[in-house]
């Protein structure tokens, strides 16, 4: 800076205190919009404008789904024999799987009580796919039970098909999900009483759960108690902890 004379110093002084207010300010700026964000009220578990983006996102894929899409399948020889299990909420220790029964809520006051001998009574569908988490990891596992839409048109549940939402929960209600309705009736969809070709183990959701290959494990209820029918999206655990609605791959 000695080869400049004093007004081009003066300007390169002015330039520099400039540059340094306006990168401060930006940081300031930047220091409040995240404050503001953080600390805006939440909705469903997480801030207002997170929840905004995630139900554009959801409704931006329930537009584009499509009711013919098929995850990928496998041959059965690629299905992994030591199943991790995702999580175990809902999973209480003082289920008695004796008295157990599938409750479906027709409507409010109607409800359909279904053993478990009656569902493995009808067409049986096995699956071979990619066993996708959140979490990040997946395996490609195998699993038997009757497609969703099979169960709905047998016990003649035309209405309640006809409904935009599902609603499953675990026997102790620790564990709930909400699912639409175009992904329940996937042909891909069952409820599942066998992995690997034997009735499911405590930890996968013995006597009956949910197996949805177009959506992640989060959606895959284990252990169904009951399941009902509505046209406003039915709550949803992981949902409520912020995480996406709709959960599809």
């Amino acid at each position: 800076m000695s080869d400049l004379n004093n007004d081009q110093k003066k300007t390169v002084r002015r330039r520099t205190i400039i540059s340094f207010a306006v990168f401060a300010a930006c940081i300031v700026a930047v220091v409040i919009g995240w404050w503001k964000l953080y600390n805006q009220p939440q909705d469903s578990g997480v801030q207002r404008t997170l929840r905004k983006g995630l139900e554009v996102n959801e409704k931006v894929f329930e537009k584009v789904y499509d009711t013919t899409h098929l995850a990928k399948t496998y041959p059965k020889s690629a299905a992994v024999k030591e199943v991790r299990v995702n999580g175990d909420v809902g999973m209480g220790k003082d289920f008695n799987a004796k008295v157990w029964v599938l409750r479906v809520v027709r409507k409010p006051g109607d409800t359909l009580y279904v053993p478990l001998d009656s569902i493995r009574a009808l067409p049986k569908t096995e699956i071979v796919f990619d066993f996708k988490c959140i979490e990040g990891w997946s395996q490609v596992t195998h699993w038997g039970g009757v497609r969703f839409s099979d169960f709905l048109a047998h016990y003649g549940l035309r209405d309640q098909a006809s409904k935009k939402y599902a609603g499953l929960i675990t026997p102790d209600k620790a564990y709930y999900v909400g699912i639409d309705m175009p992904s329940m009736i996937n042909p891909q969809t069952l409820l599942c009483y066998e992995m690997n070709g034997k009735a499911l183990p405590d930890d996968q959701g013995y006597p009956l759960r949910l197996i949805i290959p177009v959506k992640y494990g989060v959606k895959h209820l284990k252990r169904i108690g009951a399941i009902y029918f509505q046209d406003e999206k039915p709550a949803d655990y992981w949902a409520e902890q912020g995480y996406d609605y709709y959960g599809g791959l």
